[in-house]
């Protein structure tokens, strides 16, 4: 298994746990810290940001490995996360309100995290040489 594409899942899985915890934890910290919800990580840029980071990363990785160990449903579990993530921005909290939103957001990064851990196994496993 190449560097730059371990690199490249365990950045990944690092981005969609941030994610994760973000979503989980901020409803908890805004109720507990009211000064939080003037943060940064409150706002909306925040999460199109994360998006940002995570889409090209993961589907470069998730796409690199599955070229090579060939189990094309590991891209299935990232590509359906990584949709779960970008509807959750675009018309989750709209469409679904503020705990749909977070409930897809989770779902997504839970999706895209499973996809990375499979992809770095099945890399591991084939020992694969991208």
């Amino acid at each position: 298994m190449n560097v730059k594409t371990q690199t490249l899942d365990r950045f990944a899985i690092g981005v969609s746990l941030l994610c994760a915890i973000h979503c989980a934890l901020l409803p908890v910290a805004i109720a507990m810290i009211p000064a939080m919800a003037g943060t940064m990580f409150a706002d909306e840029s925040f999460h199109m940001i994360l998006v940002g980071v995570v889409l090209p990363t993961s589907a470069l990785a998730l796409l690199f490995g599955c070229r090579k160990h060939g189990h094309w449903r590991v891209l299935g579990w990232g590509a359906a996360g990584l949709l779960s993530l970008v509807l959750a921005l675009v018309i989750g909290h709209d469409v679904f309100g503020e705990f749909g939103e977070k409930g897809m957001t989770l779902l997504g990064s839970a999706m895209v995290a499973y996809g990375h851990i499979q992809n770095f196994r099945f890399c591991r496993v084939d020992k694969c040489q991208h």
